[in-house]
């Protein structure tokens, strides 16, 4: 009785991955699905919030009241939050950990207005993990000196005998790739539990689960969006290190 049930609504399960039409290009087929959809929606949606702000900071008033309190209020919690973590250091980074910070949150929560979120899909997850790895290592080899990059890749051992330099090269190569799964696999499970709600439940389900959405597509989502932020800031720090 329980297993026909469940191999029911197993049939209804739509995790919202479609593809909606396919081109050709160079002899190979791709596919524009509803990740791209939802990608495009998402990123209208910050292109014309920022133009917003920037319209409301060029008509600025000294006591910011409306839309303008609102945009002053993000850009001084992102400001504190990367200084607070970074120090001095973060000045130079507050533009990239602000706009990944934003389009990763707004990604997350999408999945409140029917969408399906962009970071749900490894092809956005990774790309971002990618940015965050290459900019490491410029400011690793821009910051530090070899001497000093030879030697953190051995340690704890002198760098005569640099038995941890495989261990440390693969933890090093692993970053993007922890970065990434960490991201994708969070938000994925959120989108298949609530798949699965609303096909066991089937109409009944939209009377209710607002819990779990507000669990799954808001608390999930923001700390999700803090953690690939605060290793990002965490790993460009480190990779800076202690400056003059």
């Amino acid at each position: 009785m329980h297993s026909s049930i469940l191999l029911a609504a197993g049939a209804d399960i739509d995790i919202m991955v479609h593809g909606l039409f396919s081109y050709e290009l160079f002899g190979q087929t791709f596919w524009i699905t509803t990740t791209h959809v939802c990608f495009f929606i998402v990123m209208l949606i910050l292109l014309v919030f920022s133009f917003a702000a920037n319209r409301a900071m060029k008509h600025a008033t000294e006591v910011p009241t409306g839309f303008q309190n609102v945009v002053e209020l993000i850009v001084e919690m992102l400001d504190k939050m990367v200084r607070g973590v970074m120090g001095k250091k973060g000045e130079r980074f507050v533009n990239y950990i602000g706009t990944i910070f934003i389009f990763i949150l707004v990604s997350n929560i999408s999945g409140l207005f029917g969408l399906r979120p962009p970071t749900a899909d490894y092809g956005v997850t990774l790309p971002l993990a990618l940015m965050t790895f290459c900019i490491i290592h410029f400011c690793q080899f821009k910051y530090q000196t070899p001497k000093q990059i030879w030697t953190d890749m051995c340690s704890p051992l002198p760098p005569w005998l640099p038995i941890w330099f495989p261990i440390n090269l693969i933890s090093e190569i692993a970053v993007p790739i922890s970065l990434s799964l960490r991201l994708f696999a969070n938000v994925l499970s959120g989108t298949i539990i609530m798949a699965l709600i609303y096909a066991l439940l089937s109409k009944f389900a939209y009377f209710w689960p607002g819990a779990l959405h507000a669990y799954f597509d808001i608390f999930s989502g923001c700390i999700q969006t803090y953690v690939f932020c605060m290793l990002t800031m965490t790993y460009v720090s480190n990779a800076i290190g202690e400056e003059d």
